[in-house]
């Protein structure tokens, strides 16, 4: 299981189309401080469904977002 699962999880249940999260917020949600190591653990986005779009280290937030189906 990925350390990231409880906000891979948080993500999918939620269902909206775009995430804009702070380091805050996914610390409250995964339990520890938002790491750079998160870059390496994105691409297990995609089994559900979103995908990353942006990282802000001066702002300090992340963005994902739901993937679009390719009809």
């Amino acid at each position: 299981m990925s350390k990231y699962e409880p906000l891979w999880k948080y993500i999918k249940e939620n269902n909206k189309d775009e995430y804009k999260l702070s380091f805050e917020e996914v610390k409250k949600i995964v339990g520890f401080e938002f790491e750079h190591a998160f870059l390496t653990y994105k691409k297990e986005l995609i089994d559900y469904g979103y995908e990353f779009k942006k990282l802000s280290l001066k702002e300090k937030w992340i963005c994902i977002v739901k993937k679009q189906s390719e009809d």
